[in-house]
């Protein structure tokens, strides 16, 4: 898996979850499915008097989940910015020529009140519960860097392999101390419940 499979795989879905965070910082998410790929670009429209192109103006996070018939989350977490004015015609109707229907939706000139954003750096997870053990990687495109995520067994380990025990996926090996293997992992944290001595800690 690479970046620009997971954002291939994204446009076979074709309808992604857009997340922000209002003014108040409650979560809102919708279904936008006005998008266009270029390269490892992301490029979607919305209306310029929208809460939604509002949220993206004022603070610009988003993140975009889809979710394959093949049991693959596939999340997009970065910050996008409004496309220069300049480019903005360029784009819509590139995006426009792409889903016909846009046309139902604003005909004619009402479509000047569209506006396009743009992804460009940003991170992806990807999840797959279809293996086993399941599948989870992470990628950075542009100047993004990846965080870690999921749990880390500390020095603090005694080598009982509790945790072993109680892996759901069976992905944490013995070793001083004992390594969890981060690209199968649950990140359900059952092996930092059941240290007897708390050695396992959240990255």
């Amino acid at each position: 898996m690479d970046a620009l499979t997971c954002i291939k795989k994204l446009g076979y879905v074709g309808v992604l979850d857009f997340a922000t965070v209002d003014a108040d910082g409650a979560p809102q998410v919708r279904n936008i499915s006005a998008i266009h790929y270029e390269n490892t670009d992301i490029y979607f429209l919305t209306a310029r008097g929208k809460y939604f192109a509002e949220q993206l103006r004022r603070d610009g996070r988003v993140q975009i989940l889809g979710y394959t018939r093949y049991k693959e989350t596939i999340r997009v977490s970065g910050r996008a910015v409004e496309v220069p004015e300049d480019e903005q015609r360029k784009w819509r109707d590139v995006l426009y020529a792409e889903q016909p229907y846009l046309e139902n939706v604003y005909p004619g000139e009402t479509k000047n009140i569209d506006t396009m954003f743009v992804l460009r750096d940003y991170t992806i997870e990807y999840f797959c519960l279809s293996t086993r053990p399941i599948t989870r990687e992470y990628f950075a495109v542009g100047s993004a860097t990846v965080k870690p995520k999921g749990y880390v067994i500390t020095e603090r380990c005694i080598g009982c392999g509790t945790c072993q025990g109680v892996c759901p996926q069976q992905v944490i090996a013995e070793g001083t101390p004992y390594v969890i293997d981060a690209n199968h992992c649950l990140q359900c944290g059952n092996c930092a419940e059941h240290c007897p001595v708390e050695a396992i800690e959240r990255c």
